[in-house]
């Protein structure tokens, strides 16, 4: 089995391009079900693989955890099928646990404000958290878009960033007035470090700031200035396409904005706003308040 998983882990690392942290996920997802199944992947079929969700679900796994498991493994029996590894999908057929659809959560645009003013003072440090927050809010990138970027991906004339989406796929983004002014006090505190690294953002060592760098970074300041709940880079995301809803901007541009391949994906943002003007309705509407 570990023959035919390696297999699958260098086509995704190879060929599809796919991030490390997508990697490990389906690296810990296939080893989870070659531990129940111990046998080939060519002896398997659709019982193995409902007898594994079953098992998943015993043990108090959250369906979207076991949703997540059983996407990896049809990705990982589609790669075996089409290598000829395998004669058919036994996880072809398999239904999803039934999730609840939950609507992401947004920032009202005072929180957005107050976050991306919290870095303060003077110094390489505040002017790079300050970039962070202003480029996340300002063009909606996706954590490994923004900590993947280099230098040269930043085209500040044109105020535009070339950025490279899930699966590798690049795209062009704007970038707002107030994020360009950021990232040009920046741009000044990073070349005082004189490195030689492509990495647009750095941390302390003078090397590419990773994913988890920049979600401390949002995690911090929200916490400075007392936003409740979970928030992370990706809560930053939700806000920018949320907010340009409501300022009516059509979804098709939302979806290239956000590089979704799925108008699907995108159209959640309208639940979501749709939630939110009825909870302005109920809570501003004289009528709305009678019983």
């Amino acid at each position: 089995m570990k023959k035919y998983v390696d297999d699958f882990i260098r086509y995704l690392e190879v060929e599809k391009g796919v991030s490390a942290h997508t990697v490990r996920a389906y690296k810990k997802d296939l080893e989870e079900f070659s531990e129940y199944a111990k046998t080939e992947p060519g002896k398997m079929d659709m019982l193995d693989v409902r007898g594994f969700i079953a098992d998943q679900i015993k043990k108090g796994l959250s369906k979207i955890t076991v949703g997540r498991r059983l996407s990896s493994i049809r990705s990982f029996f589609k790669f075996l099928y089409r290598e000829g590894y395998i004669n058919s999908n036994p996880a072809k057929l398999v239904s999803n646990p039934k999730i609840p659809k939950l609507l992401p959560k947004f920032l009202s645009v005072d929180d957005i404000f107050s976050l991306i003013e919290k870095p303060e003072g003077m110094g390489f440090l505040p002017a790079r958290d300050k970039a962070i927050l202003e480029l996340l809010y300002s063009s909606g990138l996706r954590v490994s878009e923004l900590s993947g970027l280099n230098v040269d991906d930043l085209n500040i004339r044109e105020s535009m960033a070339k950025i490279r989406g899930k699966g590798r796929k690049e795209r062009i983004v704007p970038v707002g007035s107030k994020a360009i002014d950021a990232l040009k006090s920046y741009m000044i505190e990073r070349m005082l470090l004189k490195s030689n690294e492509r990495a647009l953002f750095l941390n302390r060592t003078r090397t590419r700031l990773t994913d988890r760098g920049v979600r401390r970074i949002v995690v911090k300041y929200a916490r400075a200035v007392a936003i409740n709940g979970q928030i992370g880079p990706h809560t930053l995301r939700h806000s920018f396409a949320s907010h340009l809803l409501q300022g009516g901007a059509d979804l098709r541009v939302i979806q290239e904005l956000l590089g979704h391949v799925s108008l699907s994906t995108t159209q959640k943002y309208t639940h979501l706003d749709i939630t939110h003007l009825m909870d302005v309705y109920d809570k501003a509407h004289p009528l709305a308040k009678e019983k």
